[in-house]
């Protein structure tokens, strides 16, 4: 067994971008992944890790680093997921989903990841629900049924948590909160809107690490493989 540190963080509009750097040393990430991104500005590589693919099309991209000393890139690729009216309205919104296939050269053994960014909570809940449904069986038919899968981002699922474990555990995978709020409004009410979920993979913990530029904060997510 082996432990995996995953860092996510919403950058809000590329604003935190020059914090990955120190985010990445400081807590050993193996996995990277970020959302709200600039494509074209973010570098080929941070500290030890190397960019593995980004989104090419959205107004706000989505990207995945990886420790190449432990993993090779098997496969990556883009998705599109149900638009909200938002969608239609702020385009191009068309990748939601980004999946990078790992090979964990330390187990012997695929890990796929996911960087996902849902619509935002002026649409519905309905909408995310879909959204995160499709994206964990886009994710499920690029596995070998086996394989590690880990997806998170920002969910952008503001209240009414219970419906969405409820969604989630239906489909066999498991929804990971962090230990602390991940986004405030007016400094008084905190959301969880950044979130793990996985199946074949044990989270051990996901951590609310502190506030930077964003608006949102990063999260450590630490799994068991």
């Amino acid at each position: 067994m082996r432990r995996l540190n995953i860092i996510s963080y919403n950058l809000k509009y590329n604003r935190a971008n020059r914090e990955l750097s120190g985010l990445v040393e400081q807590y050993s990430a193996d996995v990277l992944c970020v959302q709200e991104c600039y494509s074209d500005k973010i570098p080929d590589r941070i500290n030890h890790l190397k960019l593995a693919d980004k989104t090419k099309f959205n107004r706000l991209g989505l990207a995945i680093y990886f420790n190449p000393k432990r993993f090779s890139v098997l496969q990556s690729e883009s998705f599109s997921l149900k638009k909200a009216f938002h969608d239609r309205i702020f385009s191009p919104a068309h990748e939601r989903l980004l999946v990078t296939k790992l090979y964990d050269k330390k187990i012997k053994k695929e890990v796929l990841i996911g960087s996902f960014h849902a619509t935002p909570p002026t649409s519905l809940n309905y909408i995310r629900r879909k959204q995160i449904r499709t994206a964990h069986e886009t994710l499920l038919s690029l596995s070998n049924k086996t394989s590690p899968v880990i997806m998170v981002g920002d969910y952008n699922y503001p209240i009414f948590k219970r419906g969405l474990r409820v969604c989630i555990e239906k489909s066999g995978y498991k929804l990971s909160l962090s230990d602390q709020p991940t986004y405030y409004l007016a400094t008084l009410f905190g959301i969880h809107y950044d979130l793990a979920t996985s199946i074949n993979a044990t989270i051990e913990q996901v951590k609310t690490l502190p506030r930077g530029l964003s608006d949102h904060a990063p999260i450590l997510v630490q799994a068991t493989l």
